[in-house]
């Protein structure tokens, strides 16, 4: 059985909810899945003032953790085509991982928000694998089995390097039924990869 991370930062909610559906996915796949969030580095009144979604039900990640998992799979919203520094921040802070190569072999993949369907989604998506790809670990996306994010029927995320979400520019839309079907389809595949390399 595959243990499955899926680790995210989530300023309003919106990625939250991809994390629930793509950890949904791990589990129907039989993994063992974790949701952990990523500390919050804006002070707490701006936080407040901002109206950042601060009653999540997600527990505080710690770096050493991420070398116990089969498979990890990270989720940021998009900050100008990257990822969060929030995310990153906690990323930088695991050196020593990489220094003993504990994720080496290890699934690694990434999904994302943006506020406009051209706001920086998959550079956000590239800007994570990368780092997982420093890692050593092996990447996977959102195939296009899941053919959900074909079409132009709907205003909808998702590309074949993770399954994304579009919140418009005040945040007001959260996921579709289509991008939650992706984020759970992803989890669902890597869970499945995870188990497949466990063996």
């Amino acid at each position: 059985m595959a243990k499955v991370l899926v680790l995210y930062y989530s300023a309003y909610g919106h990625v939250e909810a991809m994390a629930k559906a793509v950890a949904a996915g791990a589990r129907e796949a039989g993994a063992t899945v974790d949701i952990r969030r990523v500390p919050e580095l804006v002070p707490p009144d701006i936080a407040r003032d901002r109206r950042f979604k601060l009653d999540q039900d997600a527990p505080v990640a710690e770096v050493a953790e991420l070398a116990h998992y089969d498979a990890i799979i990270v989720g940021t919203g998009t900050r100008y085509g990257r990822m969060s520094s929030q995310m990153a921040s906690f990323i930088d802070q695991a050196g020593a991982l990489w220094a003993s190569g504990a994720l080496t072999g290890k699934i690694g993949s990434a999904f994302s928000a943006s506020a406009a369907q051209h706001g920086g989604q998959e550079t956000t998506l590239f800007s994570i694998i990368t780092n997982l790809m420093h890692f050593g670990m092996v990447i996977a996306g959102l195939p296009y089995s899941f053919a959900g994010q074909m079409g132009v029927d709907e205003v909808k995320g998702g590309s074949p390097y993770g399954a994304t979400t579009i919140t418009g520019s005040d945040g007001a839309r959260m996921p579709s039924d289509t991008e939650l079907a992706g984020a759970q389809y992803q989890g669902r595949y890597v869970a499945e990869l995870a188990a497949k390399l466990a063996r």
